[in-house]
């Protein structure tokens, strides 16, 4: 073997396993943001799941029928409690008008199959994944010789390279083709055969594999194309298979076309992978450069040992159901959110959808279309806190791309201006689609989506940005609402139609617990508040729309105050019929909270305790109801409450419940333990991404809160978490911050580097008994526990805290 294959000495940041993936769920994923590989890891019989981000198929798009003229009928009936009927009325309307259309579906690419010849039952078998360096490997001993299979999908020649090694001369014999992917993944939700909506040809070469899928409803077609690159051994081609005997190494050069002629795109898919040097060395050092700075530009310690780091993942879940993750646990997991988005969200492509860019399935869970009533959020929560920003910019094209559409559906369904998002969108279209209740009256979607617009201004300060995405996204997001909202007789807004995201109110009316419409969702004017907040601070930063300023300073003066109900929680619908139902794993009430700034413990303290009785609720009552996306949903929002016992407690029931052992995370029933074991989606609870990529989101709000002009250090730090550190997290204001702390000694240092001049407030997590700091430090009017200290442009400020016992 080369010097490249020995054993990794760096053992930081591995992911190791000790059993091949029996199905694709549970294989190992690389991507470079593009395109995604999944190794089952098999040695004998070897499956690697190719995919790519512009696979989708299935769409069926009709003009919006007008239901505006509609709507009066629909405010009537629910401001006459007549929920159920005005529950049908939209659906109703739209069946009527036959609008019956369909999302595309994500669907998978091709499999890569390798057979390899075995003398001698498998011995030191080991998968791991480099989340470092995106690489995938596979090893293991026959008899006396060591073999080993490499795999990473490149960030700098955008190919999938694998090579297949071995530590004598003359030792591999393998026969591999490219396939469909397997057809027992083409279920439907209850497992039942689907009826395959494309056709397939494969051709093999003396130095090629190829595959071309037709998808028959649009006639459309997708490809691969795998160049073979051996030392010495020979080649013989069988059938649809390339079978090499003898050789010293193989290399596999592989890309895909998502769509095209594959006339065309064959021969420039050839001319593009002879062009890069048949040489996996090579092509790995050009990669892993990119990848391992974007990677490591974050980097968390808890204080795990090298051996506990060194521990394979089933060890670990089997450890973590004993009730207490391990720090290299919870380290992994950190890691591999951090990994899993940069690997499926890149600048030029589309956001990660989700699963990011890896599917197997036909007939995915819910078409793995990119949904803005919590998912596609939740999956970049951590993006800028994280130091990641450029992941962020998939997010921002895609969504502008489809405000034509959102602004045919604003006037289609209510007759207004501006946007109204869809509940889930596919890249073809941001129509909305559904007629399920929940989804036709869900008008929330688009000001949720503003959040991330302006808080890439918060976190990186770029003026262009702010005015020329930012400011036009949040205008459009204005715009519905001064036509949608209309005042009551107290003078305050009424939201009508409304939702709650997927939950449904209790009460004395005929419905409750049953129907999604409602009025006056908290979450409608929490959002609501945010964009018009947003909108007057952009532009009076930017110094531009004053008339337009005050008219939403008008707008904001009518949106009612948030109300507390009987058990203290905020409420979830401000409307005397609406009763909270705390049986649902949606938490949308609680956004001025978490993930907005608005309440926090110095703003808004009656209203903070008020989110914390809502969640609390959730957890205890709820708790049946909870799932791996609401899971790290709820530990993001006590990591906000400063609870991080109550954080750590949430992301171990997911650890218990909805990890895989390959620790992709499941939307899957935490009382049903193994994710196999309640078959939700075919043969399997659905893997989502959201739950990952959330799950490092709150690990980074455990270890800091940033708002304009203060960030709190270690807001939320579990108990179990004594001693560790961090590096590379970004607050907003433009600080990156690194902390080191030791709470046995009771000592941390924080670190802080500002893109500009400012003046911020810090919070502590304990009494301070004393500081040190490298800058200007006074006390602040919130009390012992804060400081304000003046950071300088480019200069690192430094403080040392001893704190009280």
């Amino acid at each position: 073997m080369t010097k490249h294959s020995e054993e990794p000495k760096r053992r930081r940041h591995l992911m190791s396993m000790r059993k091949p993936a029996l199905k694709w769920q549970d294989a190992l994923p690389s991507g470079n943001g593009t395109m995604g590989a999944m190794v089952y890891g098999s040695i004998q019989e070897e499956t690697i799941l190719l995919n790519h981000e512009e696979l989708w198929e299935g769409s069926r798009t009709k003009p919006l029928p007008d239901l505006s003229r509609h709507l009066p009928e629909v405010r009537r009936l629910l401001a006459e409690g007549r929920y159920r009927e005005a529950n049908r009325l939209y659906p109703d309307k739209l069946r009527e008008a036959d609008y019956i259309v369909q999302t595309a579906r994500f669907h998978p690419g091709f499999d890569l199959k390798l057979w390899t010849e075995t003398h001698y039952a498998f011995r030191e078998y080991v998968r791991e994944l480099d989340m470092e360096t995106g690489q995938v490997s596979v090893r293991w001993l026959d008899g006396p010789i060591r073999y080993e299979r490499r795999l990473f999908v490149s960030r700098s020649d955008d190919v999938i390279a694998l090579v297949i090694r071995a530590d004598q001369k003359e030792a591999i014999s393998v026969e591999m083709r490219l396939e469909p992917h397997d057809l027992k993944d083409a279920v439907d939700k209850a497992g039942r055969p689907l009826e395959l909506p494309f056709s397939f040809e494969s051709a093999v070469q003396e130095e090629f594999l190829m595959i071309t899928g037709k998808r028959l409803r649009e006639g459309t077609e997708f490809g691969a194309l795998a160049r073979i690159a051996a030392v010495g051994g020979s080649r013989t081609i069988r059938g649809d298979k390339l079978e090499i005997t003898g050789a010293d190494e193989v290399l596999l050069l592989i890309r895909l076309f998502p769509n095209g002629d594959s006339r065309a795109e064959m021969p420039n898919l050839k001319e593009k992978l002879l062009s890069l040097p048949p040489d996996y060395d090579m092509l790995f050092e050009r990669h892993q450069s990119e990848h391992r700075e974007l990677f490591l530009r974050a980097e968390l310690d808890l204080g795990a040992s090298e051996s506990e780091r060194a521990g394979v993942n089933e060890q670990m879940l089997l450890d973590a159901y004993a009730g207490e993750a391990s720090p290299a646990f919870m380290e992994r997991m950190f890691d591999y959110g951090r990994y899993l988005l940069m690997s499926s969200s890149r600048p030029g492509g589309l956001p990660a959808n989700l699963q990011g860019v890896w599917n197997g399935s036909y007939a995915p869970p819910w078409s793995s279309a990119f949904f803005n009533n919590e998912n596609i959020q939740m999956n970049y929560w951590q993006a800028m806190p994280g130091n990641m920003p450029e992941t962020m910019l998939p997010f921002f094209d895609f969504f502008e791309s489809l405000v034509p559409d959102m602004r045919k559906n604003a006037q289609a369904f209510y007759g207004c201006r501006g946007i109204l998002a869809p509940l889930f969108a596919s890249p073809d279209s941001g129509l909305k689609k559904n007629l399920q209740p929940h989804v036709v009256y869900w008008t929330a979607g688009a000001g949720w989506l503003a959040q991330h617009f302006y808080d890439y201004w918060l976190f990186t300060g770029d003026r262009e940005f702010l005015r020329n995405r930012a400011v036009p996204f949040m205008k459009e997001c204005a715009l519905f609402y001064e036509d949608f909202f209309y005042e009551g007789e107290d003078g305050y807004y009424i939201s009508s139609p409304s939702n709650s995201p997927e939950n449904w109110a209790d009460g004395s009316f005929d419905g409750a617990r049953e129907i999604s419409v409602c009025v006056n969702a908290t979450m409608d004017f929490a959002v609501a508040k945010e964009v018009l907040s947003h909108l007057c601070e952009a532009c009076n930063e930017l110094g531009i729309e004053p008339e337009n300023v005050e008219k939403w300073k008008a707008m904001l003066n009518k949106i009612p105050p948030y109300e507390i109900n009987e058990d203290g929680a905020i409420r979830e619908w401000m409307h005397p019929d609406l009763k909270d139902n705390y049986h649902h794993r949606h938490q949308s009430h609680i956004y001025p909270l978490f993930p907005g700034l608005e309440v926090t413990e110095e703003t808004h303290p009656e209203w903070f305790e008020a989110c914390r009785v809502a969640v609390e609720k959730r957890l205890v009552i709820g708790l049946k109801e909870q799932t791996g996306w609401s899971l790290s949903h709820m530990a993001n929002i006590y990591a906000r409450l400063g609870e991080g016992d109550r954080a750590l407690e949430c992301l171990e029931i997911s650890g218990r419940s909805c990890v895989g052992d390959n620790f992709l995370t499941y939307h899957n029933d935490w009382r049903s333990q193994g994710i196999t074991m309640k078959s939700m989606w075919g043969f399997s609870a659905p893997y989502q991404i959201d739950a990952n990529l959330g799950w490092t989101a709150a690990m980074l709000e455990m270890l800091l809160f940033s708002a304009p002009g203060i960030i709190k250090v270690l807001p939320a730090l579990p108990g179990r978490w004594k001693q560790g550190s961090i590096r590379g997290i970004q607050a907003r204001g433009g600080v990156e911050v690194a902390i080191r702390w030791d709470m046995e000694a009771a000592r941390a240092e924080v670190r802080l580097r500002s893109s500009r001049d400012q003046w911020l407030t810090v919070k502590f997590p304990r009494a301070i008994r004393q500081l040190d700091c490298t800058g200007g430090c006074r006390d602040s009017s919130y009390g012992p526990l804060y400081r304000e200290v003046f950071v300088q442009r480019g200069q690192e400020l430094k403080m040392e805290i001893e704190f009280d016992s």
